[in-house]
């Protein structure tokens, strides 16, 4: 086997120009790792800024880009109980993904679904993890509720939206045009916003008759946090999953009071081994079987060879594609 590998370096940071193969040597699994031969690499946000040096590495991560692949599993560390060399996988990594060999936990690693492809089996871990987490752990999302996600074209929520529809919710979305509108109308969503036309806080007031939406997914931050907040109903639950418009905003907290509302979020990155093993094993319980059945699946707008990564960070940054975006590695 090769002692060293290619993967894509973003040296000391910039634009998507500064991404370019290079090589380093393989380390040998410890613990509970895995060694993943990779096939394809999910593009996700946090990628993008962390390239661009405004998002750092939590302690003890990989300093290298890339949270999701796909691949078959060549080498076990001394700890691992349930995977073997050959197994085909899709892994949640601490980086280092953007490449033709990573490490990830054990537990972080999800069977390819039956009738899953590689490609899309990439594209599986960073939204799925996060979208169950953030909607229906901490926003505990419920059959007949209402769901607002805002950048519904996105990878994420994509996600969101078929979840929540295989889960019997009613899910609304913003989005920036009638393209992606129809994406996300394809994927189970019953009301889209144009956000660039229409005041999304005054469609919610006035199509639920001023009651409001039970769970608002939001990545959006900034002017939306307040909105958000009017938003919701008796009992609503506001999950914030990142800050496109910024984290500051001078909130009225009154309706949080009146309304009995819960403002919550999370990071995925950063939680511990054992609680993202725990989200992993609930994905096995609840998502793979509807993944397997075709109720939901990744969107993919475009691929790209390993060594085109700055092509795919500039369409993620040009905020123009639907769904996800993957590197092919081999």
């Amino acid at each position: 086997m090769a002692a060293t590998f290619k993967f894509i370096d973003h040296g000391e940071g910039g634009g998507p120009e500064v991404l370019h193969i290079a090589e380093r040597e393989r380390t040998a699994p410890t613990g509970r790792q895995v060694e993943i031969e990779v096939a394809y690499a999910g593009v996700n946000r946090p990628e993008v800024l962390q390239r661009a040096g405004s998002y750092a590495p939590p302690p003890g991560a990989s300093p290298y880009l890339g949270l999701e692949v796909s691949g078959t599993i060549v080498a076990v560390g001394p700890e691992v109980k349930n995977r073997k060399v050959g197994d085909a996988v899709c892994a949640l990594t601490p980086g280092g993904g953007y490449a033709e060999y990573c490490l990830a936990d054990e537990r972080h690693c999800l069977p390819v679904p039956a009738g899953v492809d590689m490609q899309s089996a990439a594209c599986i871990p960073e939204n799925y993890f996060t979208v169950w987490t953030n909607v229906f752990e901490r926003g505990a999302l419920k059959a007949g509720e209402k769901l607002l996600v805002h950048g519904g074209s996105s990878g994420i929520g994509l996600t969101a939206i078929q979840l929540a529809a295989a889960f019997g919710a009613e899910v609304w979305t913003t989005v920036g045009n009638a393209d992606k509108a129809e994406a996300c109308k394809q994927a189970g969503a019953t009301r889209t916003i144009l956000y660039k036309d229409e005041d999304f806080e005054a469609v919610v007031k006035s199509a639920t008759e001023g009651r409001g939406v039970n769970v608002i997914l939001d990545m959006v931050g900034g002017d939306y946090i307040n909105k958000n907040i009017r938003s919701l109903a008796i009992d609503g639950r506001m999950v914030q999953i990142a800050f496109l418009q910024g984290s500051k905003a001078s909130i009225d907290a009154m309706p949080i009071m009146t309304k009995r509302l819960t403002f919550t979020g999370s990071t995925l990155r950063p939680r511990s081994d054992e609680d993202k093993g725990k989200i992993a094993q609930a994905l096995v319980d609840e998502v793979i079987p509807l993944l397997e059945q075709g109720k939901c699946r990744p969107v993919i707008h475009a691929e790209f060879p390993l060594a085109e990564a700055s092509k795919a960070h500039a369409l993620m940054e040009s905020s123009t594609h639907i769904g996800k975006i993957v590197l092919k590695v081999r």
